[in-house]
């Protein structure tokens, strides 16, 4: 689990980053003092969590947390601010938690421990069982590379096997973490990690290439928009 801190005062995130390391299992991956460049790094990068002050230069972090809300995967917000004033702004885009500074212990903790439970209920196991050549085979999920319907089956491909499943491609996407996975097509299911090309093709739509596959596989109309959004394509 990740996140980023953006606060334009050095003592505030030394502060902050301290209660992160010592009660958390948060891994910070970064710290900015720029509200434009923490959020280039939050397209980069998807954090589980932002901890946000509301007082920055440049973009003033509820303008921020407004942009973070409208990326189709988007991560927890945590306005830390000596602020009161902005509380109804911030849980009208959804913020997970608003602190106030200077920072208590307690509230710190309890927050910290709520924003766990929370990524932990949504948090998939890395491996999944499929069949082979009538042997269950355990693979890591990040292995997976694309999913493709097939009638009543589900054929799962990775770098170097395929894999068949009877099911719904509808219901094999509910047991693969949304972060990572887009169904680009009613019959296609693409690792975004995996991606290598996007390659424009007729009427607006893209065909892509994954790493060691060479089908191409396509996004349909009707998700282009979200893959837009995804892959932060302008």
């Amino acid at each position: 689990m990740n996140c980023i801190i953006v606060d334009d005062e050095y003592p505030a995130r030394q502060e902050l980053a301290y209660f992160i390391n010592n009660f958390s299992s948060l891994k910070i991956i970064g710290e900015f003092d720029d509200s434009v460049k923490a959020l280039e790094s939050i397209k980069d990068n998807r954090p589980d969590v932002v901890f946000l002050d509301i007082n920055m230069p440049k973009l003033n972090g509820i303008s921020l947390g407004e942009i973070i809300n409208s990326f189709e995967i988007k991560p927890l917000i945590i306005f830390v601010t000596a602020y009161r004033d902005y509380a109804a702004d911030a849980f009208e885009i959804d913020a997970f938690d608003y602190i106030l500074k200077p920072y208590s212990e307690t509230r710190i903790v309890a927050t910290l421990s709520k924003i766990e439970k929370s990524i932990k209920k949504n948090i998939y196991s890395d491996k999944i069982t499929l069949w082979k050549d009538e042997k269950m085979v355990v693979v890591n999920i990040n292995d997976i590379c694309y999913c493709e319907a097939h009638e009543r089956e589900v054929y799962v491909y990775t770098k170097n096997d395929k894999y068949v499943v009877v099911t719904s491609i509808s219901d094999f996407s509910k047991k693969l973490p949304e972060k990572n996975f887009f169904r680009c097509h009613r019959s296609f299911i693409v690792n975004i990690n995996k991606i290598i090309e996007i390659i424009p093709w007729f009427n607006n739509t893209y065909v892509l290439k994954v790493e060691g596959i060479d089908t191409n596989i396509p996004v349909s109309r009707n998700n282009i928009a979200k893959f837009k959004s995804i892959m932060n394509i302008i």
